[in-house]
């Protein structure tokens, strides 16, 4: 860019900045916030509830252990219900976010199999619209994938209830192949590996389609598939409130197409502020092992948190990642969830000391900024998940990818209930402080 061009812009930000007091005056909810750091509510679900703290007979905000519940079932005794199984079960978590009750084995049985059928990618899609335009971020890649999906439906924008259904449907079903296909692009065309393509099995359920995909037969385990479906499971939805669900009920409120919608959260969800967390929480950690070690003393840790929080260390942007959340306080459950899950894994994959080390740290961060901040902080769903990836073998490039595999459930069944019970498109005010020249 011209230099005078980047002069008047660097001019237009100086002057162009609003006080804070203003936002007092009109009170505008900054991020749609309250003063507390609670969230504004934007609407209404039966979905999902997200719990991080109550309110007393004040008024006043109590911190409370977080739960996460599902159509009204705590998430804890879902994911019991799935683990003990010794069944894979995030197509039935989908079953129960959508139509609100958990199947009986007839139902189960005939939503899989009208998932399975479409797992199959339009004829000519793979070659013309994935191996032959790699990208060197796979979100991205999937919202380009997505979008082009327009083309191949027969009525894409039909908006009734039941056509959104069916599109959400096929899309779940196919995002597998589009990120692990997408993937193995970007390996053979910008990194100069291999190509390797498997073909679609429509007999495995979505977890084990991922790694089989990735892959290919035999070269994955039973306890693989399992600990993937429960970490679907996991983050398949999170409440309407959630950036990349907010984005999508907004796109959608306009009755514009199901494909518009889910790509616009999709780049919400890419953000290092939330869904790409995971990769960002995972540099870090690798950066903080490799600063001190993994049989750092207490101090050393510490002092490695503070290097973090003083901008003198990592990103310099002073943020622990993987710590704090919106409306958890004491405790994220996908986090609770998944750190036992860490445990298993990290026996089954020899990094016990790995583990231990997140433990610590974990435990050690959090205790400092409870005493910095004076406010109660939990590790959240990233600090955990990304480890997870790591110790299961998991490309990089696909931490994210697999988040949206998993919550475009959770994006379509908020989609369909915003569209029967509101209709209404989603058109929040702003206020003009600007003044007015002559």
């Amino acid at each position: 860019m011209d230099n005078t061009i980047l002069k008047i812009f660097k001019k237009y930000v100086s002057e162009n900045k609003i006080p804070n007091e203003l936002y007092k005056k009109y009170n505008v909810k900054k991020g749609l916030r309250n003063e507390d750091g609670t969230g504004v509510l934007i609407g209404l679900t039966r979905i999902s509830d997200v719990v991080g703290y109550v309110r007393d007979e004040k008024g006043n905000k109590k911190d409370i252990p977080g739960e996460l519940y599902y159509r009204g079932i705590p998430l804890q005794t879902l994911y019991e219900k799935v683990s003990s199984s010794g069944d894979t079960g995030y197509e039935e978590i989908c079953f129960l976010l959508l139509f609100g009750y958990l199947p009986n084995e007839d139902e189960l049985k005939l939503f899989k199999k009208e998932l399975r059928c479409q797992y199959k990618l339009p004829e000519g899609y793979l070659a013309t619209n994935i191996l032959k335009a790699p990208s060197i971020n796979i979100m991205n890649k999937i919202q380009g994938a997505l979008l082009l999906l327009y083309s191949y439906d027969a009525n894409p924008d039909n908006c009734s209830i039941e056509n959104i259904l069916q599109q959400g449907l096929s899309i779940i079903a196919k995002l597998p192949a589009i990120m692990v296909y997408s993937y193995a692009a970007k390996k053979h065309l910008i990194n100069n590996q291999s190509l390797i393509i498997h073909p679609i099995r429509h007999d495995l359920c979505i977890a084990e389609s991922i790694l089989y995909l990735l892959r290919g037969e035999n070269n994955y385990t039973k306890e693989e598939v399992n600990i993937l479906d429960l970490l679907m499971i996991v983050q398949a939805d999170h409440g309407a409130g959630n950036n990349s669900t907010f984005a999508s009920l907004v796109v959608s409120s306009t009755d514009t197409d199901i494909y518009s919608s889910f790509t616009a959260a999709v780049g919400s969800l890419k953000g290092p502020k939330h869904g790409g967390a995971n990769i960002t929480c995972k540099h870090m950690m690798d950066e903080v092992i490799k600063e001190v070690g993994l049989d750092a003393t207490d101090d050393e840790i510490l002092n490695i948190v503070k290097r973090i929080l003083n901008k003198d260390f990592f990103d310099k942007k002073g943020l622990v990642y993987g710590l704090g959340h919106a409306v958890y306080t004491i405790s994220d459950p996908r986090c609770v969830l998944l750190k036992k899950q860490a445990i298993d894994v990290a026996k089954m994959t020899k990094k016990d000391d790995f583990f231990e080390f997140y433990k610590r740290f974990e435990d050690i961060a959090c205790n400092h900024i409870k005493e910095v901040k004076g406010i109660n902080i939990c590790a959240n769903v990233d600090f955990y998940s990304g480890f997870i990836f790591d110790m299961l073998k998991i490309p990089e490039d696909l931490y994210s990818p697999i988040f949206v595999a998993s919550r475009a459930v959770g994006w379509l069944a908020h989609n369909i209930e915003e569209k029967i019970n509101s209709g209404r498109i989603i058109r929040p005010a702003g206020q003009y402080v600007g003044g007015i020249k002559e």
